[in-house]
């Protein structure tokens, strides 16, 4: 999958700051590596579809970011937070 920008809105910024303790360059740092992406469910507009990607950022911590897939190749970041223990034994198995 090929990410060439991010779409942030103010509202999402606030609440990942406020709830899980991420700032927007911890989460973009997560698609500069190696993450694990999955489709979540199909989008209301064909083609921009709801993702996952399990990563880390540049410190290492263990991040999923939750993001719509845009035709213009952006990702629209809905909501980013530690990963759960599955999601941490899943990210193990498959790097």
């Amino acid at each position: 999958m090929i990410i060439e920008g991010f779409i942030w809105l103010t509202d999402v910024i606030d609440k990942i700051e406020a709830k899980h303790g991420l700032t927007v360059l911890e989460v973009e740092s997560v698609f500069t590596g190696k993450p694990l992406f999955s489709r979540i469910e199909k989008g209301k507009i064909k083609g921009e579809d709801l993702y996952r990607a399990l990563g880390r950022d540049y410190s290492g911590r263990l991040i999923a970011v939750f993001f719509i897939h845009k035709f213009s190749r952006e990702a629209l970041i809905i909501t980013a937070r530690d990963m759960t223990v599955n999601e941490k034994r899943y990210y193990a198995k498959k790097t």
